[in-house]
């Protein structure tokens, strides 16, 4: 291992200028909301730096390393939020690998290892990818495997770089990175006001379901964040929806009815059926954002043809089709009508004047 171990303030030289960082985490997420950050990997100018963030606070490191660079990562979103704590409001300027990837035609969703391979002909080892890293001390398989992790993100900027450049998509890239640091932001602070949405099943629900619904789902994020347990362990989504479609009315009925929900103890039962017992304030059901039907009819006649759209498009710049446009927001947008947020910047150039004007009447 030729990585320098990182375990006390200070032990990191300032950034060189070259303006390229590459970043990489190890953390553990098994019966935990947060993830647990047990290892941050950086490389710059051929010098890289395990840093040990349970041996020492090393946000302070981490902000002189990352402030004023381009940050180098692959598939960057669980990365991000796993440097959440230690980043807190600093804006990544994230260059991100994978994406690079996908919109240099290389296809979606490439590893870092195939990336590497196929870039630089070069093998890199696999096998530590579910190991505890949170053990002390790592073993030098995971050592090796941890900064083979960042070895290679300078070069693979560099000729990404060049192929987005070729291609005139480097813009494209830029804002895809900055909309996922800017998501992995808004998500730490604020979750989702509306998370109904993500469940068409509800679209056909009363109103005051579907607030009952929003209402406990609401409630597990928030519980989930303050007792650090996975949602599923306080009330999985088959329970959330039954019980906002059926609610239990005594505290006996709801003991039986979620048996088996690891986190869900007596006070979050008693605050669970309070508020499944609540009527909707009428300023509730005015806040509550309708759930987007799956699309049936016309709709769906709709979501057919603007796929078609979205695959000659995609053909035609040598991009994957689900890159371009996820099938779930052409549904949302023959649905609700409105441009979903997914697609804004050089997607709506691309697509929303033609998908628009095959919207049902």
């Amino acid at each position: 291992m030729t990585a320098i171990w990182i375990d006390h303030p200070g032990a990191i030289t300032a950034p060189s200028g070259t303006g390229v960082v590459g970043l990489d985490t190890e953390f553990m997420r098994r019966n935990t909301y947060y993830p647990k950050l047990a290892l941050v990997q950086a490389a710059q100018d051929g010098e890289r730096w395990l840093i040990d963030p349970l041996a020492y606070a090393a946000d302070a490191d981490l902000l002189a390393l990352v402030s004023g660079q381009t940050c180098v990562m692959h598939s960057a979103s669980e990365d991000l939020e796993a440097l959440a704590p230690l980043l807190g409001d600093f804006h990544v300027k994230l260059f991100d690998t994978q994406i690079a990837a996908a919109l240099g035609g290389m296809g979606p969703g490439l590893s870092y290892q195939k990336l590497v391979a196929a870039i630089l002909g070069i093998d890199i080892p696999k096998d530590e990818t579910r190991s505890d890293w949170l053990q002390r001390p790592l073993t030098a398989s995971q050592l090796d495997y941890a900064e083979q992790d960042v070895a290679h993100l300078a070069e693979l900027h560099a000729r990404l770089t060049e192929s987005l450049q070729s291609r005139g998509r480097l813009d494209w890239h830029a804002e895809d990175c900055a909309r996922m640091v800017h998501r992995a932001q808004r998500n730490r602070t604020h979750p989702d006001p509306q998370p109904q949405r993500g469940f068409p099943g509800a679209a056909e629900w009363p109103a005051e379901a579907q607030a009952r619904l929003r209402r406990v789902l609401v409630w597990r994020e928030t519980t989930a964040r303050a007792i650090d347990k996975p949602k599923p362990w306080i009330i999985d989504d088959a329970h959330a929806l039954a019980l906002a479609q059926r609610p239990a009315s005594t505290p006996q009925e709801l003991f039986d009815r979620v048996k088996g929900q690891r986190a869900l103890r007596g006070p979050q039962r008693t605050e669970l059926l309070e508020l499944l017992c609540a009527q909707a304030r009428p300023e509730e059901l005015a806040d509550l954002a309708p759930v987007p039907a799956s699309p049936k009819g016309s709709a769906k006649h709709a979501v057919d043809a603007m796929r078609q759209v979205v695959q000659t498009t995609a053909e035609k710049l040598d991009l994957p089709a689900g890159l371009l446009c996820p099938r779930r927001l052409v549904e949302e947008f023959a649905v609700t009508k409105a441009w979903p947020e997914g697609l804004l910047g050089w997607r709506a150039g691309l697509l929303q004047a033609q998908l628009t004007a095959m919207l049902p009447d």
